[in-house]
């Protein structure tokens, strides 16, 4: 359907769209845009606009609260002047042994968001998955009540009310029911998995697709970074340990992502995800109410 529109032709700055919709051939596709809610959704969102020109939005997520994170990779973020999403469980040692230390980091303008209190995950999937936090175990108000309590914690520690969350195992269902829908009134977004998306309109903002890496090569990272900015989209990158440890990323690879970024500031915008999701929605509000 999308290659019906490709050859309508646009009007100049002093054209009314009246005369556009005379030539032939392209009144019926303009009458089709005007009365069809969804196809001009879809349009609208194939011309998406980064803040600043940026051709796409980088967003650096870190999970389970680390203390590589309060050591290796916070520091090497700001050392670039970025600043990142550090998604940490309640039961997360170091977030119990050094408070202070992420409460600092969250002052520095980092985001702490919400990975849940025991951080639950399909049983069946993964051996190490304790019984009594296997996700398919769970019941809804179980989860919902846990994401609560999870969000108090990290409100005690940065005193924010708003934060994102990001899936556990990029998990989403319980028993096959999704569980998407049912946290809408706790976060404004969610960070899941899957492929890098082609165009900002298909993103849900409760499942935003990232990778999750495994000791990636800083070419590889870099790759991903550039194949979102030929779609125009946005990467999303998922970590765990850095510079040693599980599911790990090595400093040096690391670092090469960074300085990437650093030398294309005006072509990509990195933020971390909660304040990229605000501008996505506040885009998508914006053309809702322009419709």
């Amino acid at each position: 359907m999308m290659q019906l529109f490709t050859n309508i032709p646009k009007p100049s700055a002093n054209q009314p769209i009246s005369a556009i919709s005379a030539r032939p051939g392209t009144g019926w596709v303009l009458m089709i845009l005007l009365l069809s809610p969804g196809l001009s959704h879809v349009v609208a969102q194939t011309g998406f606009q980064w803040p600043g020109g940026a051709k796409a939005a980088v967003c650096l997520t870190y999970d389970d609260g680390l203390d590589c994170h309060l050591d290796v990779a916070a520091p090497a973020l700001e050392r670039h002047g970025f600043r990142g999403t550090f998604y940490v469980t309640g039961q997360s040692g170091s977030l119990y042994q050094r408070t202070e230390e992420w409460r600092q980091l969250a002052g520095r303008g980092h985001e702490l968001g919400n990975h849940t209190l025991f951080h639950p995950c399909y049983g069946d999937r993964y051996d190490w998955v304790r019984p009594e936090y296997d996700l398919n175990s769970y019941t809804f108000p179980q989860l919902l009540n846990e994401l609560q309590v999870a969000n108090s914690l990290l409100k005690a520690v940065d005193g924010r009310e708003e934060r994102s969350f990001a899936y556990t195992c990029t998990n989403t269902t319980i028993g096959g029911i999704p569980f998407t829908d049912s946290i809408h009134g706790l976060f404004p977004a969610a960070r899941g998995g899957g492929p890098l998306p082609d165009r900002m309109g298909q993103v849900d903002l409760y499942d935003v697709p990232s990778w999750g890496v495994e000791d990636p090569s800083g070419a590889e990272l870099v790759a991903f970074v550039e194949e979102a900015m030929e779609r125009g989209t946005i990467a999303v990158v998922m970590f765990h340990s850095v510079g040693g440890g599980y599911l790990n990323t090595s400093e040096s690879a690391h670092e090469t992502l960074l300085e990437y970024l650093d030398a294309h500031r005006e072509q990509l915008w990195t933020a971390p995800f909660l304040e990229v999701m605000q501008y996505v929605r506040s885009e998508r509000e914006k053309g809702e109410n322009h419709r």
